[in-house]
């Protein structure tokens, strides 16, 4: 399997954290996991059929599809003909390009999109990076993220802050933050903290330059204990923390 990544142009790199491309090659012929980082996003097929969705959805060959936030982790079948560009959006910027209902009809889901919102194949060809930053930057619907602040503040504290102290910070209440999160992100302000806390957990672990016990990676990112980190690893990525 081939990955790369690149990131957007300055103009968007507000909205976007990345384009992707994955290519399959001779050898390839299983499934590709991934986790949830409280992102959605955007993808289109060039190759063949691919299973996404844990094989509940059939990606087709030249179709665009938008990706809402995951709550756990997804597998995606990976063979010689898959061949997939993407798009990771920000949190809570799909509105910046879209016009859409909330996103907590997209949470956990792959939905196929119009063709007056799909990317044109036609015009991808060689340079598919170049396509991606001309067609975002001509759908800007405005450039203001109404959960900058407070998502800034989850990913200072690393997901270990209040929702309480996320509301009093940013002048709001419980309530509205978690309409607006839902509207916005998909998920509630304590899914996406969980969800940053974990991945801060996960980076921590994978360090080979630090050799640490699980029982420090779960003190340092606010965990009860060992088992209770143990418990949020197998349900974001269905492993034991020794296979990550």
């Amino acid at each position: 399997m081939k990955y790369r990544e690149i990131s957007p142009c300055k103009g968007l790199a507000s909205f976007i954290h990345s384009y992707w491309e994955l290519k399959g090659d001779e050898s390839d012929k299983q499934w590709d996991r991934i986790f949830p980082d409280g992102c959605a996003g955007l993808v289109i097929n060039l190759g063949n059929t691919c299973l996404t969705d844990n094989g509940s959805v059939s990606m087709e060959f030249g179709k665009t599809y938008a990706v809402g936030a995951m709550t756990s982790f997804k597998d995606n079948f990976i063979d010689s003909a898959t061949h997939l560009l993407g798009v990771c959006l920000k949190p809570a910027t799909f509105a910046n390009f879209y016009s859409y209902a909330s996103q907590h009809e997209l949470i956990d889901n792959t939905v196929q999109f119009e063709k007056t919102d799909s990317f044109n194949l036609d015009k991808i060809g060689e340079s598919p990076f170049d396509y991606l930053n001309r067609f975002f930057s001509g759908r800007i619907r405005n450039k203001y993220n109404l959960l900058q602040s407070t998502i800034d503040d989850i990913h200072s504290g690393k997901g270990r802050i209040s929702i309480c102290e996320l509301a009093k910070r940013n002048f709001t209440t419980v309530r509205q933050l978690e309409r607006n999160f839902k509207k916005h992100i998909g998920l509630s302000p304590k899914e996406y903290s969980n969800i940053i806390r974990f991945q801060n957990a996960l980076t921590m672990i994978k360090n080979p330059d630090k050799d640490r016990s699980l029982s420090e990676v779960a003190f340092e990112c606010g965990y009860y204990d060992h088992s209770h980190l143990t418990n949020e690893i197998r349900r974001n990525t269905g492993l034991p923390p020794s296979e990550l």
